[in-house]
């Protein structure tokens, strides 16, 4: 059943069909969390979404006439600084650049961009990394590897003194690298990440033992990803924080999700830069964070003409800080933080956001602050929309590679110009 478009949204205006590129067309970077947003507003109004290939003008356009330009700053011929270069192609800031036009190929429903597939069905779309996690197993030698049912144990911190330094660091750059992209589709192992990510400098021996970990989880949990569910179009967001639990430096880690009806469309797990004098501060902190991004969602839905009804919930489980957001009286004890309380209360006044209190039984963010027990992990990890591809879609993922689905699609297929 396809949902009718909220009044005023573009969608009033004429038939979507939403594309997605497989290649960036221009030199801009999408935020993930673009590409998230409107991936839920495809399932829940049930719009087509198909793929395109791009055939990049601003970099491949072939020229029909001669074109010169000055030799670029700092790279000028020494024994010949009066001469200039001739373009073979067209390149970024060349004014024709726009006129060659951008060729693409249509390659049917969404299946497969930027490393991600996609399956969907009447329950809604699953993104997974399949393919890519089992890239890096192998690169790893980790195929055969024990599985784990957590990515970290219960209370573990790391420390730059914990083990031996690696003599070549090389490889777990790499990897935890690739482990970071991951992230893109895999919530769950975003702290873990996040903490690994702080030792790339001078990795050990421990270091590498806790990355390993990781991939045992992902050895386990290959066929899990993001699932987008239809349902409401209404903001809330959660934040939570661990107070000065840098072990070396005693910094605090932050962490929120942000979800867009049932699907979390934003997440963050963060060291903070500076060491926070309390839990309340700190957590303060996260709130700060999380309101920021969800403000820009809301712009983003605005730019898009779909309505937020209701201001957006932000769900925080310390009462300390709660207070700070509403209270007319600034404290000389939170003058420290002043910056982030007049941000926080502005938004509340404004009926941007409502912050109300969440039992930290309840609080779905302590999965990008900490290490849990399996089992409240994976209770998390459920709530948080990471699920196992279900088995009907699962023949496609074995049956062929997408990178052959994808070059045989583009085969025999017809170029359109898309400017």
């Amino acid at each position: 059943m396809v949902s009718e478009p909220p009044l005023g949204c573009w969608a009033d205006l004429f038939p979507i069909i939403v594309y997605v590129f497989s290649r960036s067309a221009t030199s801009q970077v999408v935020k993930p969390t673009t590409i998230r947003v409107v991936l839920t507003l495809v399932v829940h109004f049930g719009w087509p979404i198909r793929q395109l290939d791009v055939s990049n003008a601003f970099l491949h356009g072939s020229l029909a006439e001669e074109v010169f330009m000055e030799q670029p700053q700092d790279f000028i011929d020494a024994n010949q600084p009066d001469h200039v270069c001739r373009l073979h192609k067209a390149i970024y800031g060349f004014k024709q650049a726009p006129q060659l036009g951008l060729l693409g190929y249509d390659l049917g429903p969404l299946h497969y961009f930027l490393g991600v597939q996609a399956f969907r069905d009447q329950n809604g779309l699953y993104l997974t990394q399949t393919k890519y996690i089992s890239d890096i197993l192998h690169r790893t030698k980790m195929v055969g590897a024990k599985p784990y049912s957590a990515p970290i144990v219960l209370g573990s911190k790391m420390s730059q003194f914990d083990g031996d330094p690696l003599s070549d660091g090389t490889e777990y750059r790499q990897i935890v690298g690739a482990l970071q992209y991951c992230t893109l589709t895999r919530l769950d192992i975003a702290f873990s990440v996040n903490q690994l990510c702080q030792f790339m400098h001078s990795p050990t021996s421990a270091h590498w033992t806790a990355a390993k970990r990781v991939l045992r989880y992902l050895k386990g949990t290959i066929d899990h990803g993001l699932f987008l569910p239809t349902g409401s179009l209404q903001l809330s967001a959660y934040c939570d924080s661990d107070w000065a639990g840098g072990l070396d430096d005693r910094h605090s880690t932050g962490g929120y999700g942000i979800y867009l009806g049932s699907f979390l469309v934003s997440w963050a797990a963060k060291k903070q830069t500076t060491v926070s004098r309390s839990s309340t501060e700190e957590e303060y902190r996260s709130m700060a964070n999380a309101t920021a991004e969800l403000y820009w969602i809301r712009m983003l839905l605005k730019d898009l003409h779909v309505p937020i009804l209701s201001p957006p919930t932000l769900w925080c489980d310390n009462i300390g800080a709660i207070p700070l957001a509403s209270n007319p009286v600034f404290h000389a004890r939170t003058k420290h933080i002043e910056i982030d309380y007049h941000f926080i209360r502005e938004k509340v006044m404004r009926n941007d956001i409502s912050v109300k209190y969440i039992s930290t039984v309840d609080q779905v963010a302590n999965i990008f602050t900490k290490g849990l027990t399996s089992a409240r992990f994976l209770l998390l990890r459920d709530k948080l929309m990471v699920r196992t591809l279900p088995i009907h879609l699962r023949g496609a993922v074995k049956d062929k590679t997408p990178e052959q689905t994808h070059d045989a699609k583009i085969k025999g297929l017809n170029q359109i110009s898309i400017m």
